[in-house]
């Protein structure tokens, strides 16, 4: 076995020869060091990349949603003047119009609403309500001992929100409790 010599070959052409990586082999601990080293810096480097693809698609579905929103919101908000002539039709009748008439507004009148609130529309509440300035615009406050301080004693024009965001407050008037020489001679308070 002494005899026995190192076998040596050298590739013949068309075949690749094997290759070992370099500073593989001829650096020893040091080298596979530095391999894992530069092995972790690109895994972290494609961790990042992967989060800012997702964070970029995250994006792109917001502002895709957000533009669908806006231009519901916009035709809905062109809307609400239709939705106030048919209240107002429907609450005003004429005794020489036919029933007949009133009967097909309010079916067009429910049908719209029943359309508008599927798409996200709700009626600000103002029926027993305390004012809030963030639903209601007060135009006019009124003495009202029957009625609590600040309670919302008429609505005016109805206010609308779509999903949680509000449309159009509410314009309303307010209860409040009168003051010796508060009260103006037409029954109206003055302000303070």
């Amino acid at each position: 076995m002494d005899n026995e010599k190192e076998i040596t070959t050298t590739p013949q052409p068309g075949e690749a020869a094997e290759s070992t990586p370099a500073g593989v082999g001829d650096g020893g601990p040091a080298a596979t060091e530095k391999l894992q080293a530069e092995k972790q810096e690109l895994y972290d480097r494609l961790l990042r990349k992967q989060a800012e693809l997702d964070n970029f698609r995250k994006r792109a579905q917001k502002e895709k949603e957000d533009l669908r929103q806006h231009a519901a919101e916009e035709l809905i908000r062109s809307l609400l003047p239709t939705l106030d002539g048919f209240e107002r039709a429907l609450n005003h009748r004429d005794e020489s119009v036919p029933e007949t008439f009133y009967q097909g507004l309010e079916l067009i009148d429910r049908e719209l609403r029943e359309v508008l609130g599927r798409a996200g529309l709700v009626a600000v509440e103002t029926a027993g309500q305390l004012f809030d300035p963030h639903l209601h615009q007060a135009v006019e406050t009124v003495e009202a001992p029957d009625h609590r301080e600040h309670e919302i004693v008429e609505e005016l024009q109805r206010g609308y929100k779509l999903r949680h965001r509000l449309l159009r407050p509410a314009i309303v008037k307010v209860a409040v409790g009168a003051r010796s020489g508060d009260v103006s001679p037409g029954g109206k308070l003055t302000k303070r």
